[in-house]
């Protein structure tokens, strides 16, 4: 029996299995075995490579977004309206065939956008180009997941069950769960708080279908069955994901307010331009991005060119920003903005910024 095989077995054991207090262990280690073997397939374990090359492009600009969606939702479209590059459109599927990337220039930064071809249900599993599309999707910093207005919610749950399969955990942080396999002493198990979804005997049942008998596991959260697996595996990816409804032309005013009320959505019609300005607004806010300004002794901020960093950066991460051997010789820091107390502040290396500070560095 092949890998796929298994999958399908075990899904359809999960799908048909009442979850109730009797059969949380036995669920836990379906589960458990369900997340090995998808591992196996991703890693190549799934039978006959496949052959011909991979499509990534190479990384460039300040942050790098993946753009998702089935066929003919509008992706090709949206990538030659944001960005100076030309995607072909046409009203038929499958019209993008690789991965095409674009830049998109905002507030200073420059974001590359990548027009992925449109997934398939089936996608984890090879089908289409899925598995391809998936692999250039983990090396984004964000995902914007493009959907029909009209078949919105049925494409969402498909596109997410299809990226969650793979490791991608949208719009979710990792779980506060320290585990260390170690060479003797069993399994050392503590939670610092009360655990409602998960227990000792579960933790165990869970590693030893990994073959681990010797480990410590620190729950700093109340985390599920699902989460701890995330954990033992270690290669999944959590990123932020906007959900963009397209074509709120063909639908009712009513439903276009609902969509734009729902959690991490925004509403677009690219065909009429409408909306894309808080489109690109979102994805700043979601890519967590800032923008620095530096300034010389005795002169003005130069206002023309900002370093683009993450949010949470500090001085020393803006030093290496504009030389990687500059925070060696800084004295202290002088920062203009909103976060110091007052203007000019004197701060050190570990003094954290704010979009649109002001900088000036005074070496030893």
């Amino acid at each position: 029996m092949g890998i796929l095989e298994k999958i399908s077995d075990i899904e359809a054991e999960i799908s048909r299995t009442q979850k109730n207090k009797a059969t949380e262990y036995h669920l836990g280690l379906l589960k458990a075995k369900l997340a090995k073997y998808r591992q196996q397939l991703l890693e190549g374990g799934g039978g006959k490579k496949e052959k011909g090359e991979g499509f990534d492009v190479m990384k460039s600009g300040d942050a790098r977004v993946a753009l998702i969606g089935f066929p003919s939702v509008g992706k090709s479209s949206l990538l030659s309206t944001v960005t100076k590059t030309a995607s072909e459109c046409a009203s038929y599927e499958f019209t993008t065939l690789t991965c095409i990337p674009g830049v998109i220039d905002y507030k200073g930064a420059n974001i590359q956008l990548l027009d992925l071809p449109g997934i398939i249900e089936g996608a984890a599993h090879g089908k289409g180009r899925g598995r391809q599309v998936i692999a250039v999707a983990r090396t984004a910093d964000m995902v914007v997941m493009m959907l029909d207005a009209l078949k919105g919610e049925v494409q969402k749950r498909l596109l997410e069950a299809e990226l969650e399969s793979v490791g991608l955990r949208l719009n979710k942080k990792k779980p506060k769960i320290y585990f260390k396999i170690q060479k003797s002493g069993g399994i050392k198990f503590n939670a610092t708080c009360t655990l409602t979804r998960i227990d000792e005997k579960m933790v165990q049942l869970i590693l030893h279908e990994y073959k681990i008998f010797n480990a410590e596991v620190v729950f700093r959260e109340d985390c599920s069955a699902d989460e701890f697996i995330d954990v033992i595996d270690g290669n999944r990816k959590y990123l932020p994901c906007l959900y963009v409804y397209n074509k709120i032309d063909n639908i009712s005013l009513e439903e276009v307010d609902r969509l734009a009320h729902l959690p991490n959505s925004v509403v677009i019609s690219v065909q009429m331009q409408l909306n894309l300005d808080y489109l690109l607004e979102m994805m700043w806010l979601y890519l967590s991005m800032m923008r620095i300004y530096t300034k010389k002794p005795g002169k003005h901020p130069d206002f023309s060119d900002a370093i683009i960093l993450r949010r949470g950066a500090t001085v020393e991460h803006v030093c290496h920003a504009v030389h990687r051997t500059l925070a060696e010789q800084v004295k202290y820091a002088l920062v203009w903005g909103t976060s110091t107390k007052y203007s000019p502040q004197r701060v050190g290396l570990q003094h954290r910024m704010d979009d649109e500070d002001v900088i000036q560095v005074i070496k030893k």
